[in-house]
């Protein structure tokens, strides 16, 4: 039951992300989008995922490890789009 409500909030947390890329994508601007709040977000991620393997708790790991690349894919949008820092 535990790892079922782990995925379940994994799940959900990796959705979170889908909206905002294909915002920036379909608009071909990442303007609102805060490098420094991706910034503090992809290390949060990067711990998590960590974190997650360290205590071998797989929907921790991955549902974090799938969070840190969306997260990645936002920054890398924003500075790809070059609409300033």
């Amino acid at each position: 039951m535990i790892n079922i409500v782990g995925s379940a909030a994994g799940i959900c947390s990796m959705a979170s992300f889908v909206p905002q890329i294909g915002k920036i994508v379909s608009e071909r601007s990442a303007k609102g989008v805060s490098l420094k709040m991706f910034a503090v977000t992809v290390t949060a991620f990067v711990l998590w995922t960590a974190y997650g393997v360290l205590l071998q708790s797989w929907p921790v790991a991955v549902s974090n490890g799938v969070c840190l690349i969306l997260s990645l894919t936002i920054v890398a949008l924003r500075i790809r789009l070059g609409d300033g820092a």
